[in-house]
């Protein structure tokens, strides 16, 4: 049956043929190049046949190279010594010493040298302190990757090293051998497949942060290593010392250092303790000797956020005790810390962050959110000083007396880094003031910290507005803007038997300006305008009589029980601020039966009130005592009570007519033809907005 299929058929005999005429053919051109050469060119002619001239250069060739051979072999290394020691200290301004013998073995596939008794000394600004010393350095390194142009070490053994590393309050680091080079190539070392070290020192110290470390360091290249809790490791660094006048601990463990490949990823484990903080890594180094690229499984724990920037050099808010686990990863300049969770203070907490150097610059972008949040953990971010109890929640945020946060901005770390923030909780725990749920933004550049939005969302109404913050200035100086928006006055004045005292909602802003470093010191010295405004609702009537403390109606209807309630025409409180004193420009609370109208002032830093209402009724009454309501004390817990001075002019005046022309005479200061008229709501609401 012939074949259906159109494809042709595989002719093995005429591709040998083919590759036969070809490979002929290549052979041929290249005769006929040789046969040219021989004609046209003398060197090709007398390689072919070698003269007197051509035999007598080849033979002093082969004589230089035997003599360079063996120079080699006999030479004396410790002679270039002295010749390198003064080189490299002129090259990198620092002294460099090679005190001990130095011998080098070329004639191998893997050349070797063996320096001993190398010091490195430190820079002018460190002369004090060599920045390292080493015993003996024994290392080798593949021909063939040299000859490539690359670094491969089989095996590197350093005995004795000791190295001193400082970092002054500049940023300058001391064993930088280049200071003005800006990439981080230096942590991309050659790639050794076996690594020795023994008896290895390490001392750090940064000056800015007032961190201090003593560390040993031991690398071995056999598969038992060294034991460590029950386990057979190959590298281990092991130290303490302090942060911020704090004991620090340092841990780090590795696999043995044996047949590493760049392929192969090195695990790791890292254990980090100091100043409230606990910090645990284990993972891998994704390029063997490249610690420009690693990931790890992270744990961070302590006592507060803000810790970190001791250890990190990351600005972050005070926070209640935390705990977050998630994956770090380094790419470079590139840190990320992805799909975080945990816990601050009684609330959850997760997202992503990321760290990255912008134009010589700290960046860090985070995008978090809670589930569930408790408001007294968002206030210790604001500058509450919360009281947490042994179990790590937090029992209640700032003093019972204290309504603004007293803690200071730290401003200095802001104007260290860069950085975009967004927050997010769905929900909130149950809480007094019926917040449902908070978003927050914040965008942070050369130490202006603008927060767009912050918000807030009540069970009814939010609360949303803006800051700015310019931290650039020894004194931070801030601009804030917050709206309020339908929320309840059910939430503001406390019922009184089971019935709201007053329903409603309520409009306000808040636009202050001034300097301070915490809220509490901007409120002291701002500047600007406060207001709230009440469109409309409906109050109690008893409440409302008692504005203008109307004895025969209005303590009648509150003893009897009355719960009937009268309309609020509207309600305008507007101030101005001046140097932390608000003052009352217009107070007005309208009812169809008293119009009650006020002044007063509101000391922000003291955060107590001075307020007077007087009350004047719209309707005939024939008892009514004239005298002003007073609220007083703290913002906390305002105190309401009567001016009596006046209930003593009405009284003394009522005595002294009747004495005088008739008893019935004497009821008159007590009766009120009430002549009020309602309030312009609408020019005081516009006003006031």
């Amino acid at each position: 049956m012939a074949d259906p299929s159109p494809r042709r058929r595989f002719d093995a005999e005429a591709w040998r043929r083919r590759l036969g005429e070809g490979w002929a053919g290549g052979r041929s051109r290249a005769r006929g190049y040789y046969d040219w050469a021989l004609v046209n060119d003398p060197v090709t002619a007398g390689f072919r046949r070698p003269g007197k001239p051509e035999k007598t250069a080849a033979g002093i060739a082969l004589a230089l190279v035997l003599a360079v051979v063996v120079f080699l072999l006999l030479f004396d290394w410790n002679w270039l010594r002295g010749p390198i020691g003064r080189w490299a200290s002129a090259k990198y301004d620092r002294e460099i010493v090679l005190a001990g013998d130095l011998d080098v073995n070329l004639f191998s596939w893997t050349p070797s040298v063996s320096v001993q008794a190398l010091r490195i000394g430190g820079p002018d600004w460190a002369r004090e302190q060599d920045t390292l010393r080493v015993g003996q350095i024994e290392a080798s390194a593949r021909l063939r990757k040299l000859l490539a142009g690359q670094i491969e070490v089989p095996a590197l053994t350093v005995t004795r090293p000791d190295a001193v590393l400082i970092i002054d309050e500049e940023g300058r680091q001391s064993w930088a051998l280049d200071p003005d080079r800006t990439d981080d190539s230096g942590e991309n070392l050659p790639a050794i497949q076996r690594l020795t070290i023994r008896e290895g020192r390490l001392r750090f110290e940064e000056r800015g942060r007032d961190l201090t470390l003593d560390a040993r360091i031991d690398a071995r290249e056999t598969a038992e290593g060294f034991e460590e809790e029950g386990e057979r490791v190959g590298f281990r660094l092991i130290g303490e010392g302090s942060l911020n006048g704090e004991p620090l601990e340092l841990r780090v463990r590795g696999a043995p250092f044996i047949n590493v490949r760049r392929d192969r990823p090195y695990g790791f484990r890292a254990e980090l303790s100091g100043a409230g903080t606990t910090v645990s890594a284990d993972g891998a180094i994704t390029r063997p000797f490249d610690l420009r690229r690693f990931t790890a499984d992270l744990t961070l724990e302590g006592r507060d956020l803000n810790d970190l920037y001791l250890i990190t050099g990351i600005a972050a808010p005070n926070t209640p005790p935390y705990r977050l686990a998630g994956k770090l990863e380094r790419n470079r300049n590139r840190w990320t810390f992805n799909d975080f969770s945990g816990r601050v203070g009684s609330s959850d907490l997760g997202g992503d962050m990321s760290v990255d150097r912008v134009n010589d610059r700290l960046f860090v972008e985070a995008d978090l959110a809670s589930r569930a949040l408790d408001i007294d953990d968002l206030a210790t971010v604001l500058g509450a000083r919360p009281q947490v109890t042994p179990s790590g929640t937090v029992a209640s945020s700032g003093s019972p007396t204290r309504l603004l946060p007293d803690a200071p901005l730290q401003a200095d770390r802001l104007r260290q880094m860069d950085g975009r923030l967004s927050y997010r909780a769905a929900s909130v725990k149950r809480n007094d003031f019926e917040i449902r749920e908070v978003e927050l933004g914040a965008a942070l550049e050369q130490g202006i910290l603008n927060l767009d939005p912050v918000a807030f969302a009540f069970n009814r109404g939010t609360l949303r507005g803006t800051a700015r913050i310019n931290a650039t200035r020894d004194v931070p100086y801030s601009n804030v803007d917050f709206r309020l928006a339908g929320y309840p006055l059910e939430s503001i004045v406390p019922a009184r038997d089971g019935a709201p005292t007053v329903t409603g909602v309520a409009l306000g802003r808040a636009r202050l300006e001034g300097p301070g470093a915490s809220l509490h010191d901007l409120a002291s010295n701002a500047d600007g305008n406060l207001s709230l405004v009440v469109p409309q609702g409906q109050m109690r009537r008893a409440f409302a009589e008692l504005l203008g403390i109307n004895v025969s109606a209005g303590l009648l209807r509150l003893f009897s029980g009355d719960r009937s309630v009268t309309p609020i025409r509207c309600g305008v409180a507007d101030f101005t601020v001046q140097n932390g004193t608000a003052t009352a420009r217009t107070l007005v609370i309208d009812t169809d039966v008293v119009l009650t109208q006020g002044t007063g002032t509101i000391n922000l830093e003291s955060e107590t009130l001075n307020l007077r209402l007087d009350g004047e009724t719209k309707q005939p009454r024939l008892l009514r005592a004239w005298a002003p309501i007073t609220v007083r004390g703290s913002l906390v817990s305002p105190q309401v009570g009567v001016d009596t001075s006046e209930l003593v002019t009405q009284g003394g005046l009522a005595g002294a007519l009747g004495a005088l022309v008739n008893p019935l005479v004497a009821l008159l200061p007590f009766v009120d033809p009430g002549l009020a008229e309602d309030a312009n709501c609408g020019a005081l609401i516009a006003s006031a907005r």
